[in-house]
């Protein structure tokens, strides 16, 4: 899985995190998390925000816990591999321990 970061119209920020052969629907990621809209996090303002590099970003260890949504197949898997926090690295884990440990949920986020 990959994560994904996103600015709501609102201003809040917010973690979504998707297959890594799928693409995020901003519509129905928007709806996930009760906003009008969100965007693409430019590249620039991801280090400054997350901690993590373009590439790296692990939804675990933000410098600040936002809201996180993954797709909702995650839970057809035992396990996930997500980013371990580098370009390279990943670790698995079991996607409901990663989600009880993010306080995240589940939606149908990705373009059909």
């Amino acid at each position: 899985f990959k994560t994904l970061v996103t600015k709501g119209a609102g201003g809040g920020y917010y973690v979504f995190d998707i297959p890594v052969a799928e693409n995020l629907d901003l519509k129905k990621a928007a709806k996930a998390v009760g906003e009008k809209s969100i965007a693409m996090l430019p590249q620039k303002e991801l280090l400054p925000l997350t901690g993590y590099v373009h590439g790296g970003c692990s939804p675990v260890g933000m410098k600040k816990q936002f809201p996180t949504v993954f797709h909702e197949t995650v839970e057809l898997f035992d396990t996930i591999c997500v980013s371990a926090g580098k370009i390279g690295a990943q670790v698995e884990v079991a996607p409901a321990d990663l989600m009880a440990l993010l306080g995240a949920q589940t939606a149908d986020i990705t373009v059909e």
